[in-house]
């Protein structure tokens, strides 16, 4: 297949035979499964997206930052390595093949991941950016999901309105950067640079003007952030303060049979859980996915270590087992944490110029969007929506049409979903299921690791003859 793209299609708004499917949201998921639908050319498929173009996590594209997964992680190949969208061909189209192999890299730059799914995002005619969505409902009439949208011009103001009807839908709408409640107060703190991870490069220069600055949280972003303004401030002058809830700045589980649990397997065998089980299982797992790549500890100690050849220590402080109990301002250009030691009891206050929250991300909540499906969609113990094994969500049987979601299913499919290894496999399993076919045929075996133990057979039974419906064991 050739990987240049097919002339776009018209609008679908423009047209009354609904589409087979209508996407929400174009970040690496809803992109993959983009790039997965596209040579089914009997799919009639659009994706939506307010902004103006692709762009991945832009204010954490740290100079040096790499993936924590490898690059065969990429859109598609574990679903279809002969696709025109891998990550190679990426590389063959710049002509940077050879320099690749010669690198010998299997985790690339962060931001070379970015550039090659903006690659991608421009060269699909499926893609409509610019696009707000407004409503969703369903029609029962026309058995279709209605979907209202905005379209937006270059400067984000409202340039018309759409509506446009689709068989199923796929919400990948992401996530969003995460405050604490007690740290939401130094939102309110404008005179003081306050702002979360994912804003960082924006700010970077005036974080660095700060004389003293407070990293707080300690996973990836929160380790890089801390080496970045390391590596840029003069020695024995760094002040920089890292905090950590955690009782360690601990290293990543990135052990070979660790790292199965981001299989199909362990997807599988997770979804089958009780949902108490689940619920319990997914915070202690928080080393599989929330911790910090090896490389990055080490790259930290490595500069810390640097800064004390010429004698006496560096300006900063590591500390972790620390809560932020509030929050507030001091003056007009200071802030101050009160800190709770969870080991020790104690309790003691920090006083700094500038904050970043590294504070992590959650499922950005569906709830208005999908106000006018709420009575029709199934909900679980704790009113989360229901999700089955191929990634929909339970609705009532009035709606004839599936509603899958990307990114929206830790509760039901474990520490995986937000995972780029499985991107392309749930991409398959999403287009397997809409098609009641199979154009990609995907691994019945992905982990060594068995996950339980087999579950007896059901009992067999049969009728017996002359005695209408009886039914017996069949021993």
């Amino acid at each position: 297949m050739s990987s240049n793209p097919e002339t776009p299609l018209t609008h679908p708004a423009t047209s009354d035979e609904p589409l087979d499917l209508a996407g929400i949201g174009i970040g690496p998921f809803n992109l993959s499964l983009a790039a997965l639908a596209h040579p089914l050319s009997h799919l009639r498929t659009a994706f939506y997206d307010q902004r103006p173009a692709f762009h991945w996590h832009p204010g954490l594209l740290i100079d040096g930052a790499t993936l924590q997964v490898p690059f065969l992680a990429d859109l598609v190949t574990l679903a279809d390595p002969a696709s025109p969208w891998t990550f190679l061909n990426y590389l063959k189209t710049r002509e940077r093949l050879f320099p690749f192999y010669f690198a010998e890299r299997f985790h690339i730059h962060r931001a070379e991941y970015d550039a090659y799914c903006r690659w991608v995002s421009e060269s699909l005619p499926s893609l409509h950016f610019g696009h707000q969505i407004d409503a969703v409902r369903w029609n029962p009439e026309r058995e279709t999901f209605e979907i209202d949208y905005t379209q937006l011009g270059a400067d984000g103001e409202a340039e018309a309105l759409g509506r446009t009807h689709a068989r199923n839908l796929v919400l990948g709408i992401g996530t969003t950067p995460h405050i604490p409640v007690p740290l939401r107060p130094l939102a309110d703190a404008p005179a003081v640079p306050v702002i979360h991870s994912a804003d960082y490069l924006d700010h970077r220069d005036r974080l660095l003007a700060a004389d003293h600055l407070t990293v707080i949280g300690a996973g990836q972003s929160g380790a890089e952030i801390f080496l970045d303004q390391l590596r840029a401030r003069p020695a024995g002058r760094e002040g920089v303060h890292w905090l950590a809830r955690t009782p360690a700045f601990a290293p990543m589980e990135y052990s070979k049979l660790g790292l199965e649990h981001f299989t199909p397997d362990y997807t599988r065998y997770f979804h089958g859980l009780p949902e108490r089980v689940r619920d319990t299982l997914v915070p202690t797992q928080w080393q599989l996915h929330k911790a910090i790549d090896h490389d990055t500890l080490a790259a930290i100690h490595d500069e810390l270590y640097r800064r004390t050849l010429q004698g006496g220590w560096p300006d900063a402080t590591l500390t972790p087992g620390v809560s932020v109990r509030t929050a507030g301002r001091v003056g007009t250009t200071k802030v101050e944490l009160h800190l709770d030691h969870t080991q020790q009891g104690t309790r003691s206050r920090l006083t700094t110029d500038a904050v970043v929250l590294a504070t992590g991300y959650r499922e950005r909540r569906m709830d208005t969007l999908l106000a006018a499906l709420d009575p029709y969609i199934r909900r679980d113990a704790a009113e989360r929506p229901r999700i089955d094994a191929h990634h929909r969500m339970v609705l009532d049987p009035a709606v004839t049409g599936s509603l899958y979601v990307q990114n929206a299913e830790t509760h039901t499919h474990g520490v995986g979903a937000p995972d780029l290894g499985l991107a392309a496999w749930r991409s398959a399993t999403i287009l397997n299921n809409l098609t009641d076919t199979t154009p990609y045929p995907l691994p019945t075996r992905t982990a060594f690791t068995t996950f339980g133990l087999p579950q007896p057979p059901a009992p067999h039974t049969r009728t017996i003859p002359n005695q209408g419906s009886t039914l017996v064991p069949r021993h």
